[in-house]
């Protein structure tokens, strides 16, 4: 696969993410959302699991004990990235939740340098003032008008920013991604089917009513669209592809206008404009630099 083509399939993860806020929000007009995230992501187990027991077969090494932890701990980060998602959505709209889950690109090395101490280069500091002047101009230029549900979305985007360090500490050496994103689809259903059964009612009426955001969510935006990322990564550098993936939240804007008739106010477009400002800093401008020093003499 060439570079361009890795680039095009995780833009296209980027669309179906955006596509998916859509889905996340309308559903739980029918269902609670740990009714949602069990069955999405059941739907998202079933339909790779043949893939990644296929992609065993052909695996040359079985996976170790330590490789499964792994892979179960990066679906844990998976876990609580979906989960405060789905309950922010319950008080945000799906333009706020799409741009302040972007905010896991300048949250990743922030993360890495606090977790780890491994220090990023330093455009990180500036793009993650930037972030945070974006959020303020998103809440209408008062801290005290960003809802609950834009707060949780805050910590979803720390979470993805802990999926993407231990994948590529921990899980990405393996040469299994198929088998890596089966086992954070079934950890994401077992607990949130476990925890639907003990906290929301199973209507069974209400779950075919959100059927279609339930099959888009767990199939496209879940099982497509995660898988495409694993191994879109493969196969371009990881600055190429946080820009792509960070399109979802363009994508999350442009469906959440186009089917639930969102519209922002002057300063929440500044907002939004100032965060992707930041996401696009942080991994852009360091390959750039990088290129200018390695052709100057």
């Amino acid at each position: 696969m060439t570079r361009l083509q890795a680039n095009l399939l995780l833009l296209l993860a980027g669309a179906m993410w955006g596509m998916g806020f859509v889905a996340q929000s309308s559903a739980m007009e029918s269902v609670g959302p740990f009714v949602f995230i069990g069955l999405r992501f059941v739907l998202a187990t079933l339909a790779v699991l043949p893939f990644a027991i296929r992609e065993a077969r052909r695996a040359e090494h079985a996976l170790t004990t330590r490789n499964w932890l792994a892979f179960l701990w990066v679906g844990l980060m998976m876990l609580g990235a979906i989960a405060f998602q789905q309950i922010g959505l319950l008080s945000t709209t799906v333009t706020n939740s799409g741009f302040l889950t972007g905010l896991y690109v300048v949250m990743t090395p922030l993360s890495a340098v606090i977790l780890f101490r491994n220090w990023p280069h330093p455009i990180v500091w500036p793009a993650a003032l930037t972030a945070l002047a974006g959020i303020w101009f998103l809440s209408g230029g008062s801290i005290e008008q960003l809802t609950p549900g834009d707060w949780l979305t805050v910590i979803a985007a720390a979470f993805c920013a802990l999926q993407v360090i231990f994948i590529a500490r921990a899980a990405s050496g393996t040469g299994r991604p198929i088998t890596l994103a089966v086992t954070q689809f079934a950890v994401c259903a077992v607990a949130g089917m476990s925890i639907a059964l003990v906290h929301e009612p199973i209507d069974w009426s209400a779950i075919r009513v959100a059927a279609p955001e339930i099959v888009y969510a767990g199939i496209f935006s879940g099982a497509i669209a995660f898988t495409l990322q694993v191994i879109g990564q493969r196969y371009t550098t990881a600055p190429q592809a946080a820009i792509f993936l960070s399109s979802e939240a363009l994508f999350a804007a442009l469906f959440g206008a186009l089917f639930l008739g969102e519209r922002l106010p002057a300063s929440g477009l500044t907002g939004c404009g100032l965060i992707f400002v930041a996401i696009l800093a942080v991994e852009l401008l360091p390959a750039m630099l990088a290129r200018k020093a390695a052709v100057t003499p």
